[in-house]
């Protein structure tokens, strides 16, 4: 069975080695000239089922009008010419609440912690190498306030068997030595046990190459021209790069082109909600002389929604969010934002003249949860919208769509995952409490 997947992001990339695992023969197409030079190049590197959370969360309408006016903000709105824009911002606005926020989380930790599940299993069975660590991470909460409001995920934790902790403000630096050289007054922290840490870009490539040694074809330096339809049965696509255009044929198609992916499922009249989230990163080297200042895993700094990362001997910090289209100019506002978070919390540890900038284009959809499985066309498969946890639920979500592609049985509950929740009248019901399922070869 002949499978074309578009993207060789992390989502892209997984969802090819989890399809050659089923016996397919399948072949990858991109752009650009190697594997994860898009989103996936330069994430925060966090692998954390416990901080999937929507965005579209009670409260989140006052709390962005507040920080359209802050300086050092999260979230920023620039009107990119489009009606969808508006939309999706109206889709996104109508989960804020109670209910919605609930269900949301609920199918975000389902896919996320069965997704670490898997990689744990490719990490034994492969010693793929990526600067991973399986230390946990930590969301620090400045004020009491925010304490207060993490019960509310806590809450949710507890229900989805999630193990996590809350520590108060000395119990936080004993997890996370480093801090107690930070400035800031911090009130306290969520630790999240399970959760990892990696280079996403090295995970990629090295996913790759592994890949490649099951029989699946890397085309880079291509563009996608258009789909082959046979009536409403999408049968293939039809790509052109240095050597022409040609037909490539196959009795199944996945789109996994994250933020691209809207555009090109417009080409068949499909309407994703998908909208490109514009994220930072900062990757700094770190002083040797200071190496015992930097954090031993993940920090997220609730109130900025940055998260600072170790790597072996890097420090990569990223977030933010912008909603400018695809927009890819990188903002110097941001550049300053990142490092004022990092010398907040752990100063004096990097080089900051070494420092690269980096901006990429995260697929959010307004309810948090990525679309993944059946687009409604068939022959077509959906693997995207994964927003800020594209690293976090790859293994997982290339796992479950192999699965369905193939025709076995989903190890989780899908149907809720798929684009169908999105069509009028749809609303698929709460699902069971997540579990950690057992992961097969």
């Amino acid at each position: 069975m002949k499978v074309v997947v578009i993207g060789s992001g992390v989502i892209g990339v997984s969802t090819a080695y989890y399809l050659a695992q089923a016996g397919m023969q399948v072949t990858v197409i991109d752009r650009q000239p190697a594997a994860a030079e898009e989103t996936s190049f330069a994430n925060a590197g966090q692998i954390s089922p416990g901080y999937s959370t929507p965005w579209a969360a009670p409260g989140i309408p006052l709390k962005a009008m507040k920080w359209l006016f802050q300086k050092h903000a999260p979230l920023a709105i620039q009107p990119d010419g489009s009606l969808f824009q508006w939309r999706w911002l109206l889709q996104m606005l109508a989960n804020c609440n109670t209910e919605d926020y609930a269900l949301n989380k609920s199918r975000m930790l389902r896919l996320a912690t069965y997704s670490r599940d898997c990689l744990d299993a490719l990490r034994e069975q492969t010693a793929i190498a990526y600067e991973g660590r399986q230390q946990g991470t930590l969301q620090v909460f400045r004020t009491q306030a925010q304490v207060d409001a993490a019960q509310r995920d806590v809450t949710i934790l507890k229900e989805t068997g999630i193990r996590h902790q809350m520590l108060d403000s000395k119990q936080l630096i004993e997890r996370e030595p480093g801090l107690a050289h930070s400035p800031a007054a911090l009130a306290g922290a969520l630790w999240l046990p399970d959760d990892q840490t990696g280079d996403c870009h090295l995970f990629t490539q090295a996913l790759a190459k592994l890949a490649e040694q099951l029989g699946v074809r890397f085309v880079y330096n291509t563009q996608l021209e258009s789909f082959i339809e046979v009536g409403k049965q999408v049968m293939g696509v039809v790509v052109s790069n240095a050597q022409g255009t040609q037909r490539l044929n196959a009795n199944h198609v996945v789109l996994a082109a994250g933020s691209f992916s809207r555009p090109l499922a417009q080409r068949l009249a499909l309407d994703l909600p998908v909208y490109p989230l514009k994220g930072y990163s900062l990757t700094l080297p770190l002083k040797v002389e200071h190496a015992s200042r930097a954090p031993v895993s993940t920090v997220t700094d609730e109130t900025y929604k940055v998260a600072i990362t170790r790597f072996d001997e890097r420090i990569r910090v990223g977030g933010m969010a912008e909603l400018s289209g695809y927009d890819l100019r990188l903002n110097p506002h941001r550049k300053a934002t990142l490092n004022m978070v990092l010398e907040s919390l752990f100063p004096g540890m990097t080089e900051p003249a070494q420092a690269s900038f980096w901006t990429g284009l995260r697929p959010m959809t307004p309810d948090g949860t990525p679309i993944v499985g059946a687009s409604g066309r068939p022959g077509l498969w959906l693997n995207t919208g994964h927003g800020t946890l594209g690293w976090t639920m790859a293994c997982g979500s290339g796992k479950l769509l192999a699965d369905l592609v193939a025709g076995k049985p989903a190890q989780i509950q899908s149907d809720d995952l798929a684009l169908a929740r999105y069509r009028p009248g749809a609303r698929p019901g709460t699902p069971a409490p997540a579990v950690s399922a057992q992961v097969g070869a």
